[in-house]
């Protein structure tokens, strides 16, 4: 210590008590910051977000199969659903919705413009539309053209006016399209095979629903599809189907057999019937 010419109020402090205090430091800060350390790796043990369920829906029938009998006037099909994981006040100010819809089997359909040519009236052009429903019934808890946006309804073919109706094999002018499909939903419409019921779906309890979809008279024979969509503030959430089954019972289905399955001998006999049929009809009103 000579060396340094330290001056007379300065006192060096020995080595040994430099590394005892330096120590004890150590040792006081390790117990101060270890219970940080374990709090920081409890946080970095939990999550970092947290995810809320998307909403589910489930849906059932009241019968899986519609019998068709000669005296069937129609019928009403009762869907019952229920909705899960849903926001309650989104649910009270009705920001859920719900379409039910049932669609009939597809198949490719043919709308024909009649005109007046030399005072008969003629098919003059046609128009072949693929793969659409032979019979739409539609419920939902508003129109669904207030529940969401149209490009929406139609991507997704909900509603009767969105239903895609595209050409097959058409040549001729293009301009007339929409008139054919205008007139397509019209046909279908007043024939009753295509109905909408904007009040048809209805919630009976904060998570259940219940909806009634229409079932024509003259619905076609074979395998239907119930489809329901959940809309949560105009945005898609789901869907859910179940298939229906339409069957003819009785002569009908006999007679729809024949029809198809020997269709010569089917026709033969018909004639024969119309013939025995008029003949009869003739004796029994004629004059003596």
């Amino acid at each position: 210590m000579r060396g340094l010419g330290l001056p007379k109020h300065f006192h060096a402090i020995p080595a040994k008590p430099l590394r005892t205090f330096a120590g004890i430091a150590l040792v006081v800060a390790t117990l101060l910051l270890a219970p940080l350390g374990s709090h920081a790796q409890v946080l970095l043990d939990q999550p970092t977000t947290s995810t809320t369920a998307r909403e589910t829906m489930e849906i059932g029938t009241s019968t899986s199969e519609i019998a068709i009998t000669s005296d069937f006037a129609g019928a009403d099909l009762t869907i019952f659903g229920a909705l899960s994981n849903t926001d309650q006040l989104l649910l009270a100010i009705g920001q859920y919705d719900i379409v039910v819809v049932l669609e009939g089997p597809r198949e490719n359909a043919t709308v024909r413009r009649k005109e007046r040519v030399f005072g008969i009236w003629v098919n003059t052009r046609s128009m072949t539309f693929e793969h659409v429903p032979q019979a739409y019934s539609l419920s939902s808890t508003r129109a669904v053209d207030n529940i969401t946006a149209p490009l929406e309804l139609s991507d997704r073919g909900i509603g009767v006016d969105h239903i895609p109706l595209t050409p097959v094999g058409f040549v001729g002018n293009v301009g007339d399209v929409p008139e054919f499909r205008q007139a397509f939903r019209r046909l279908q419409s007043a024939g009753g095979l295509y109905e909408s019921d904007p009040a048809g779906v209805r919630f009976v309890s904060s998570s259940l629903f219940k909806a009634t979809l229409r079932i024509p008279a003259d619905v076609p024979n074979g395998v239907h599809t119930v489809r329901a969509y959940l809309f949560k503030s105009g945005k898609f959430i789901g869907e859910k189907a179940l298939p229906l089954r339409v069957i003819k019972t009785g002569i009908e289905q006999m007679i729809t057999d024949a029809a198809h399955q020997r269709p010569i001998a089917y026709g033969v006999f018909a004639v024969l019937l119309a013939l025995a049929t008029g003949w009869g009809a003739s004796f029994m009103f004629r004059k003596n």
